[in-house]
């Protein structure tokens, strides 16, 4: 089996047509006709992570974040992600990402975040259209099956997800039921968190001032970016299992957060 015929059946899930302009989700570096001997999956590529690939003998990396974000004028080995490629050059490991199409395909990054926090009628956020036959969107929106206290709700998102810290605005004094939430950076839809009338909106990466826009009308909470989004590890993992489960696939043993709390 080629490494090609692995994402393909990925992309059954995931199309590539389901990303964001901006994005650059699909193959980092590769040779899509190799056999495959071994998948290994990761939220992002750094050298630690090729070098597991590496000692493994694995020579399909899948990231949920694209290793190639901006483009490169040089290939030096000057910073990690060039190293990182020359790595995977020198030792013939396929790299392929995984990005917002996983974000915004039904059955996604989103609904497994939903489906840990318990949430039951979950939507789209934001509906962006159908593509292909497809309906897909960003963030989700759902019911808890019981109103939880505010502070008792975001310790229980704190300790599921390992989190660090939580930020968030002042409390509203109303129970949690309405969930909307997004994994990584979603201060996008703040908006449509307001329209659909949640209690609540967890995502990552909110700024300053997009924590005035709560005005006590909703909960805001940042739960971090590599946190909110670290189960999209198993669910790549299943996806392939699902699809073609003849060959070894394994869930990186590298912490790639790059951010640490005291």
């Amino acid at each position: 089996m080629t490494v090609r015929e692995i994402i393909e059946a990925l992309e059954t899930v995931a199309p590539l047509l389901l990303q964001e302009s901006y994005d650059n989700s699909g193959w980092q570096v590769a040779d899509t006709s190799d056999t495959v001997r071994g998948v290994l999956i990761c939220l992002d590529v750094t050298e630690e992570v090729v070098h597991e690939a590496i000692a493994g003998d694995f020579n399909l990396i899948i990231s949920h974040h694209p290793l190639l974000f901006e483009g490169i004028k040089s290939l030096t080995g000057a910073t990690e992600v060039e190293r990182s490629l020359l790595l995977a050059v020198k030792h013939k490991i396929s790299i392929y990402a995984a990005h917002t199409n996983l974000d915004n395909a039904p059955n996604g990054v989103n609904d497994r975040i939903a489906s840990l926090i318990g949430l039951r009628e979950t939507t789209f956020l934001r509906s962006e259209g159908v593509s292909d036959g497809i309906a897909y969107g960003s963030g989700k929106v759902g019911l808890l099956e019981h109103e939880e206290e505010e502070e008792s709700f975001l310790l229980r998102i704190k300790a599921l997800f390992h989190t660090g810290c939580i930020k968030h605005t002042a409390f509203t004094g109303r129970k949690i039921r309405k969930v909307a939430l997004c994994g990584g950076s979603g201060a996008f839809l703040i908006p449509d968190a307001l329209s659909c009338k949640a209690d609540v909106y967890l995502t990552a990466d909110l700024k300053y001032h997009n924590y005035f826009t709560a005005e006590n009308k909703i909960l805001l909470a940042d739960f971090g970016h590599y946190e909110s989004e670290q189960f999209t590890k198993e669910l790549i993992c299943d996806i392939i299992r699902k699809k073609r489960s003849t060959f070894a696939v394994q869930l990186t043993k590298v912490n790639t957060n790059p951010i640490n709390y005291l």
